[in-house]
């Protein structure tokens, strides 16, 4: 099936989980990474539940400290 990671269209096996994927993208630190499916957040605890479907859209997000 076709998903879009980060922007770009990628081809995945059937029935992936959240938690594949961030492996498969070799996420830095997944377990602060923020991840949005199709522009809704996805609870931190769902990530090894959550499937992927086809035309998903994921972002992996990271929010930083600073400024002033």
């Amino acid at each position: 099936m076709r998903i879009t990671v980060a922007g770009e269209i990628k081809e995945v096996k059937d029935g992936l989980t959240l938690r594949e994927l961030i492996d498969l993208e070799n996420v830095e630190t997944p377990e602060y990474v923020t991840v949005s499916i199709n522009d809704e957040f996805v609870d931190s605890q769902q990530k090894t539940t959550t499937v992927l479907k086809e035309g998903d859209n994921v972002e992996f997000l990271y929010f930083m400290g600073g400024g002033r």
